[in-house]
Order: C-alpha cells, then sequence, then structure tokens
C-alpha cells in the first residue's frame, strides 16, 4: 500500500504534462483540489506520507533500504516541477519546498542526523529538477548527499545500522543483496548494471543530472561505463532491460531469456528518461537510437494496450507460450494477456505520464542550434536570435513511412544550426534542403545544417527503410541460431493467429527479398512483414517424443507484426527470435 501516494503522483504529473499543451481549467481545478487534499495530509514539520502518517507514525524515517518514504516524496516533486511549468502556479511548489526542509533537518551528515538514503532511487532526479527551476541549493546539496552517500560503509552499511536500530539484530556488513539497491558500492565505483532495474536507471538519471549541474567530469565518466554496460550486454533488442523476475533485476552479461525476460515496463520508461539525459550532455545519436528502441518497443508502447485503456503489461517478454505462461500464478510474471490493474501499479501510471511528457523528448535547443532527436508530428517553437522560432514537423516517419518534412517559421532572417539524427539504423539518409538534396557535415550522428534561414524554410529527411535481420552477440546464448526482423527503429514479432501455433518450428530464410504491406485494418493500422519460412511437414510426424527419423520440410508464408503490437487478438503464442534456415 505504500504505492499508493506514488501512483496518485504520477497522475498528477500526467495531468500537470497535459496542461502544458491544454490549460483545461476544469482539470487544473481538480487538480488544485488535489493539492489541497495534500496541504491537509502534510503534517505541521512537513511529514508527508499517508501510510506512515495514519497507520504507523512511530516508524517514520525507519527503513530507508525497504518503505518507500523518499520514492513517494520524489513522485510529488516532480508532479510539482511540471504542474509549475503549466500554470506558473508556487502553490505546490511551496508544499514540496517545507517537505524537502524536512527530510533535510531528518538525513544527512550533522550530528544527531541519519545518514541515510532511499532503498528506491528517484528523488534524486525530482530533486534536481526542483534546482532547475528554484536555484535553491538546498535542493541540490540534498540529492548530492543521497548520491554521494550510496554504498558507502562509515564503518558499517547504512541499512545495517537502520536494521539493527529497528531490534532486527547485528547483521555484518557485506555486499550480500546490496547490489539490488545499487548501495553494493559507492556510486563512483560501480562498473556494471546491478539489481532491481527501474531502481538503477532512476539513480543513474539522477547521476547524469548531478554531474552535469556540478560539472563533474568523474562522475558522468561512470554514467558512460554504467551506460555502456547497460546497452551493450545488458539490454533486449527491444530496449528492454532487466532480464529476471527474481527481484526485477539485472542478472550478468549476456544472460537475456526470451520467455522469462522480466524488461519492467517501468524500467523501459526509466532507460528513456536516463537515454534524454546523456544526450542532453554529448549529442551523440547511440542514445537517442536507444531511447527510440525502448520508446516504440519494448516496454513502453507494448506495456499498454492499442485501446488505451483495456489494459497493461508489467512484463514485456520476447516469447509467450500461453500454456506455460499461465502456470504462472503472480500477476507480474510473464502473461500471455495484458492485465487490468495491478496490485502494485506503478507501470499504468508510468506510461501514462511518459506519453503526456513525449514533447520534451523530440526536441532541445540553445541559444544557436536546434536539435531534432524524435521524428514525430507537431509543432515547437524555440528563442533564437532574440525572435522566437517555430518549427513544424509533418511526419509518417517510422514505423511506418521513411519521410519527415521540418518547416521553419520566423519574422526575419537568423543564422543558426538545425540538427536532425541520423538513426543508426539507417544506412542511407537524403537531407534535401528546400528540395534540393544537401551534403552536410555530420557530428556523432546528427547532421549540422547551418545557415541564414528564411521564412517558410523547409528540410526533407529521405530514411532508407528495408527490412534487417538481427543477430545477437554470440555469448547471447539463448538466441544462438536465431534472428530477429527489424524495420526503421520497430523490432517485429510471429504471432499465433497469424502463423499457426508452434512457432519454434520455423526456420526463417534470410537471404529472401521481404513484402512490406501496410494494413489500414489490422491492429489500428500497421505495417506488416512478410516471407517465407521451412516448418516441419505436420503430416510426417510421428506419435513418439523421441526419433531417428529426419522430419521432411514444408514452405509457409509467415507474416510479422510490430512487437509493440503484440497481444492485442486474444490470447496466443509469440516470439521475437526466429529459428535461421
Amino acid at each position: 500500500m505504500v504505492f499508493q501516494d506514488s501512483d496518485l503522483y504520477k497522475w498528477m504529473e500526467t495531468v500537470a504534462f497535459s496542461l502544458q499543451w491544454d490549460r483545461d481549467h476544469e482539470w487544473e481545478k481538480i487538480f488544485d483540489e488535489v493539492v489541497s487534499l495534500i496541504e491537509d495530509a502534510q503534517e505541521e514539520d512537513g511529514y508527508l506520507n499517508t501510510y506512515f502518517s495514519v497507520n504507523h507514525p512511530d516508524k517514520k524515517w525507519t527503513n530507508l533500504k525497504d518503505d518507500h518514504e523518499l520514492y513517494c516524496a520524489g513522485h510529488l516533486m516532480e508532479a510539482a516541477v511540471a504542474y509549475y511549468d503549466a500554470t506558473g502556479k508556487t502553490r505546490i511548489i511551496d508544499l514540496v519546498s517545507h517537505l524537502v526542509d524536512h527530510i533535510a533537518s531528518v538525513l544527512g551528515k550533522q550530528k544527531g542526523q541519519k545518514a541515510g538514503y532511499p532503498g528506491h532511487p528517484e528523488i534524486e532526479l525530482a530533486l534536481m529538477k526542483l534546482y532547475r527551476i528554484t536555484e535553491d541549493q538546498k535542493y541540490i546539496d540534498l540529492c548530492q548527499f543521497f548520491i554521494e552517500e550510496r554504498g558507502k560503509r562509515n564503518p558499517s552499511h547504512y541499512f545495517d545500522i537502520e536494521l539493527e536500530k529497528r531490534g532486527g539484530g547485528v547483521k555484518k556488513s557485506s555486499n550480500r543483496n546490496y547490489d539490488y539497491y545499487q548501495a553494493h558500492l559507492p556510486v563512483r565505483e560501480q562498473k556494471t548494471a546491478e539489481g532491481h532495474s527501474v531502481r538503477a536507471t532512476y539513480l543513474y538519471s539522477g547521476m547524469v543530472d548531478l554531474a552535469n549541474e556540478l560539472k563533474d567530469k568523474e562522475l558522468l565518466d561512470v554514467c558512460r561505463v554504467l551506460w555502456e554496460n547497460t546497452v551493450n550486454k545488458r539490454m533486449y533488442v527491444t530496449g528492454g532491460i532487466g532480464s529476471s523476475s527474481h527481484e526485477e533485476r539485472f542478472t550478468v552479461d549476456y544472460d537475456l531469456p526470451n520467455d522469462r525476460a522480466y524488461t519492467e515496463t517501468c524500467a523501459a520508461i526509466a532507460l528513456i528518461m536516463w537515454a534524454h539525459r546523456m544526450v542532453q550532455i554529448e549529442a551523440d545519436h547511440k542514445y537517442t537510437d536507444v531511447l527510440e528502441r525502448a520508446l516504440y518497443n519494448g516496454g513502453a508502447l507494448s506495456g499498454i494496450s492499442l485501446d488505451g485503456k483495456g489494459g497493461y503489461f508489467y512484463v514485456n517478454p520476447l516469447e509467450v507460450w500461453p500454456h506455460t505462461a499461465n502456470c504462472r500464478h503472480d500477476m507480474r510474471t510473464v502473461k500471455p494477456t495484458r492485465q487490468k490493474w495491478f496490485g502494485c501499479a506503478c507501470c499504468p501510471p508510468n506510461i501514462a505520464r511518459l506519453l503526456a511528457s513525449l514533447g520534451q523528448y523530440i526536441y532541445s535547443a540553445n541559444d544557436s542550434e536546434v536539435y531534432v532527436h524524435l521524428f514525430i508530428g507537431g509543432e515547437a517553437s524555440f528563442k533564437i536570435d532574440k525572435q522566437s522560432i517555430r518549427l513544424t514537423q509533418n511526419s509518417n516517419y517510422p514505423p511506418w513511412e521513411g519521410r519527415t518534412k521540418l518547416t521553419i517559421d520566423l519574422e526575419r532572417p537568423a543564422t543558426f544550426t538545425v540538427s536532425p539524427r541520423l538513426p543508426g539504423w539507417c544506412r542511407n539518409v537524403q537531407i534535401l534542403i528546400n528540395g534540393e538534396i544537401k551534403d552536410v557535415p555530420v557530428d556523432k550522428g546528427y547532421a549540422k545544417i547551418k545557415r541564414e534561414w528564411q521564412n517558410n524554410d523547409t528540410i526533407e529527411l529521405l530514411f532508407d527503410m528495408p527490412v534487417e535481420i538481427v543477430r545477437s552477440h554470440p555469448e547471447v546464448r539463448v538466441n544462438a541460431g536465431k534472428v530477429a526482423l527489424q524495420r526503421g527503429p520497430i523490432l517485429y514479432c510471429l504471432e499465433e493467429v497469424d502463423n499457426g501455433a508452434n512457432l519454434q518450428d520455423l526456420r526463417l530464410k534470410t537471404n529472401q527479398s521481404f513484402v512490406v504491406e501496410y494494413e489500414n485494418g489490422l491492429l489500428n493500422g500497421v505495417t506488416v512483414i512478410k516471407g517465407k519460412a521451412a516448418a516441419t511437414d505436420k503430416d510426417a510426424i510421428e506419435d513418439k517424443l523421441y526419433t531417428t527419423f529426419t522430419y521432411p520440410e514444408v514452405e509457409k508464408e509467415i507474416k510479422a507484426i510490430p512487437y509493440y503490437a503484440w497481444s492485442n487478438r486474444g490470447e496466443n503464442e509469440m516470439t521475437v527470435w526466429i529459428r535461421e534456415k
């Protein structure tokens, strides 16, 4: 039940993001009423967590490792910042400021304080958001304390100290279990992504924010090392992370089972947040490529049904055989269909706030340059050369067509750089300026188009989007001899409803010419990939479990759909990885 506060705060943040682009005064009124309720729940000293205020007022701040007081506080802070950005109202900022003052009076390194930090990171990135809008040093100081204190032994591990104070006995300080909380080592000594995948990526996001603000090169280098380990050794092809249902965690390099993939929806969203921060530090398409992969595939879009309300995935596997999936009774383990809700309902509101905040991931800008990170239709305005520059994007860019057009609106000519991303998955991009193909310099996967822009100038990007065959690193044991299909940033899968049962029997011919078709009436309109595969001739199969007989093959037509759209047509088999012929 400790999650109830945080789930409310995520929904509040979703409303606040929505108000940034649609100032619906009815929703604003509802939000203000909720703020009033929260004010009534806040205690005089600033403490705010309804579970402990009502049920265990004597246990506040006694179990930072397992309780979620700081986690809930962090989500309230994020909602406060989003609402302030949308409305300019400071009432909720004052509320969370009072809460932070209370936290800082209890936790810290001064005499009488507890040198503790959250077992579930999240408040770190929220504090940095507060610092950016207020420039109040107390926020960055508290964030820095939580990050720098994590994993230290002074001389004992803090989680051992609080356990002893709760009467749990003395426990030897050791690394056992602390990697789950990313508290096995001080953060500056960590080199691999460990433990609970959502906690890890929230922490890394806060670390990037802090390193950027403090110009801390050492801490930023730690973030880079952790990034490379995550995406090159511990990430699924869909962009999902967290390979084990046990502790919802990372395991070891290249351990990426498909049918037991945990790949929590919240983890994909946290990876998107981390990637977004990395590309703000260093404009390199390798970060945005991962952001896009996680957004369009494993956990973000796949985590919610196509109708937007019919069900959710907590877990996003890459292979499902319903007969075994239904034997697992925990609603958060692999399921062949989306669930209406969860006892731990962190994922549904997380998806909602991601979609509502999508605009912040598309562009970024400074005084002389506009970056186009994602190709999604809409409008955005920037302040350059003392005037407002509006950029309109018209796009049916991936997943369906490799074309997007940017139109620049401005009052007077101005010289600046427009830097659209050239995705790593695309081998050939044509850039047209006002209809003429141009060669432009490229830096780390971003085209650098600098010129004096006139009103109504256009940039068109034409992306080559053939069907690609994807193979795993040879140390990913479960994918030996298998391939996946990709077109643009979209990963594809096979479903039983299109291809029949026993998908693992199919052997894909990779040297064929695939057919790409848009099917308007399928899954709200998707582009499918059609091809040929070999399958065992069912008429020749003996009723024996084992045989020395070589079964003949037959050719079979296959159809692959985008992975994000699977499990929208009832319970059936699904696989991303297909045996190669």
